[in-house]
């Protein structure tokens, strides 16, 4: 059996252990690639993805297409599945461009009530003000992300490094394409960036680039699905992120 005092010590090792890997990851970055939808937005928190991924579900169905997709996919809470399971059957198609389309457009709507995530927009320009260079890289249309920057007063941390879903859609993340973009642009090599990112395919992208990563969960199962990823440095709150780089000299 193992004392209190032995977890004790385990915990607060472990918990240095981290807080020491994070603060050489924020001291190595001096370009900081974020995915948008997580790390600085919750992007479907008044327009529920859920139903728009149902929406794309019915025009398809309208379309005459109720067999194009499988049973999962159509039940899907997640309306980048059912993009992508399109793509996959016609590639480039112009029904994967109207598809696209009305998902950017339901993405638009969506950035009208997005919540912001906690102590991002503080970190964002905390980082800016250090002299970091940031950009974004999703999955999300870079016109969805300009727009949602704009509405918070963040453009000028950003830009012009916004980099987002393009109509050749084999290039989304896990490919780390739009990784890959922003470090050309910002003349950064890999190992000068940070990612932060919430999902396994953040986390794969940034392996990929070869670009040091920080997880961001806001709960237990998203630690869960990026820990199994292979994740080690995660945080539950931008918070401590924020506070190391203010204490940094």
């Amino acid at each position: 059996m193992t004392s209190d005092t032995t977890q004790t010590e385990a915990v607060t090792a472990r918990t240095g252990n981290e807080t020491e890997e994070l603060r050489n990851l924020i001291a190595g970055a001096r370009v900081v690639l974020w995915d948008f939808d997580g790390p600085v937005c919750r992007l479907f928190a008044g327009h529920s993805a859920k139903r728009v991924a149902a929406g794309l579900v019915q025009w398809l169905e309208g379309q005459g297409l109720h067999g194009l997709l499988t049973e999962s996919e159509r039940e899907s809470p997640d309306p980048q599945v059912v993009l992508r399971a399109v793509d996959r059957r016609h590639p480039g198609s112009v029904l994967v461009t109207k598809l696209e389309a009305r998902l950017t457009q339901e993405e638009m709507r969506a950035a009208s009530s997005a919540w912001p995530t906690p102590y991002a927009d503080a970190l964002i320009r905390t980082w800016t003000a250090r002299g970091s260079r940031l950009a974004i890289t999703t999955n999300n249309s870079p016109r969805v992300a300009r727009a949602y920057l704009d509405g918070r007063g963040l453009t000028s941390c950003f830009s012009p490094h916004v980099y987002g879903r393009t109509q050749d859609l084999q290039h989304l993340k896990p490919d780390p394409q739009c990784l890959n973009r922003a470090l050309d642009a910002t003349g950064a090599t890999p190992a000068q960036a940070l990612m932060i990112g919430d999902t396994p395919s953040d986390h794969e992208a940034a392996q990929r680039a070869g670009v040091p990563f920080l997880g961001y969960a806001r709960n237990a199962r998203k630690e869960k699905l990026l820990r199994e990823a292979g994740a080690t440095a995660i945080v539950e709150s931008l918070e401590p992120v924020l506070r190391i780089l203010r204490a940094q000299v």
